[in-house]
């Protein structure tokens, strides 16, 4: 069975030097931001087939994480807090006040840990939680509280 990740939304792809690391990301659509996390040993491109339907009313973010994709791998470990950090960082560097932050197994940890002080609003999908459903999380200094 073949997958075809790719879709015909053309999105803007970029780099931003966060963390010391040249993140690649891509933005769809216009509205309110949500950021796309992928799964491990993927990439951003992996959400091509539901990216036409959520560009129609968000800003859809993808990001290829440490040594996926479009970004190369550094010199450090790979880490979900390190990876929370780098998009913590994009964050602010597309000085983005309150994006939805969603993320599929890997990219569902990453969008978990996201640090303290984060305005952010966020939904993993891990293997563990696809029985129960998906888990959102708001954030707070020392815990996170499940809705």
């Amino acid at each position: 069975m073949k997958t075809d990740w790719t879709s015909d939304t053309k999105g803007t792809g970029q780099y931003a030097e966060v963390n010391g690391i040249k993140l690649y990301y891509e933005s769809h659509g216009a509205g309110r931001p949500l950021i796309l996390l992928h799964g491990g040993l993927g990439s951003g491109e992996m959400f091509g087939p539901i990216l036409p339907m959520l560009a129609e009313r968000h800003q859809v973010i993808t990001v290829d994480l440490q040594g996926h994709g479009r970004t190369a791998d550094i010199d450090r470990p790979l880490d979900v807090r390190l990876m929370a950090g780098d998009i913590a960082a994009l964050i602010d560097h597309l000085a983005l006040a309150k994006p939805d932050v969603v993320g599929y197994s890997l990219g569902g940890g990453v969008a978990r840990r996201q640090p303290c002080g984060t305005r952010r609003r966020s939904a993993g999908l891990s293997s563990l939680q696809r029985t129960r459903g998906p888990t959102q999380s708001t954030p707070r200094c020392g815990r996170s509280r499940a809705r």
